[in-house]
């Protein structure tokens, strides 16, 4: 697949526009919110558990194919936030799902050629984090708890350290965090390893503000705050 040809193109669009009506339905009121968000939930976990038995079956189980990398977490993370609706769960998987999810989709770093299952499984998966998470927090109107961009950015950091571990431990490479992908990324243009780490921390905690801006608590502080776990 030709990166930002006419099908990359094609897909970007149609997972923006599936996401964006799913969020003008909710917030006009023609379907309900609730009902979106565990149909998604669970069309995401049945993606993903799908995906496992292919690629289990054919690989088997190592250190190299485990669900490690960020994006393989915030498969669950929206998952979870779909059905519990849970303030916190909600809150990391809009950051760390986006941000992570909305990267990978301009730069796909494909295991097979498209329109295999593998290629197709990718889009699916990180479009589905993008759609839900749209669905969830913007079809809802939801605006989170004061605090929740640096609460998710120290998150982020405890997972890459723990699978940084991992990485050195056995050699392995989630999160990219000991080479750069095969593919074109962002981090091609942050330096050598390891100062792309710094700047890739930068540009996370650049995007997580980004994402930020359309959730951020508007009310003054002398007002009541409502928190997401209770508007769901």
């Amino acid at each position: 697949m030709k990166l930002f040809g006419p099908l990359h193109l094609a897909i970007l669009g149609t997972i923006a526009a599936t996401a964006a009506l799913l969020v003008w339905l909710c917030r006009r009121g023609i379907i309900q919110p609730k009902p979106v968000r565990l149909t998604l939930g669970l069309a995401l976990a049945a993606n993903e558990l799908v995906w496992w038995v292919y690629r289990y079956s054919r690989e088997g189980i190592h250190i190299g194919n485990l669900p490690l990398q960020l994006c393989d977490a915030a498969v669950w993370l929206s998952v979870l936030a779909c059905l519990t609706g849970a303030a916190g769960v909600v809150e990391f998987a809009w950051f760390a799902g986006l941000g992570g999810a909305g990267m990978a989709l301009l730069t796909p770093n494909l295991y097979t050629p498209w329109p295999t299952y593998p290629a197709i499984y990718f889009f699916a998966a990180h479009g589905g984090i993008v759609i839900s998470m749209a669905a969830v927090v913007l079809g809802g109107g939801w605006k989170f708890r004061r605090g929740a961009l640096w609460r998710s950015f120290a998150l982020l950091l405890g997972y890459a350290a723990l699978v940084g571990l991992i990485d050195l431990r056995f050699g392995a490479n989630f999160m990219f965090l000991l080479r750069k992908p095969e593919a074109a990324s962002a981090l091609d243009h942050m330096g050598p390893w390891p100062w792309y780490l710094l700047s890739g921390a930068g540009a996370a905690l650049l995007l997580f503000w980004l994402l930020w801006l359309p959730v951020r608590p508007q009310e003054s502080l002398s007002t009541p705050r409502q928190t997401l776990s209770t508007r769901i």
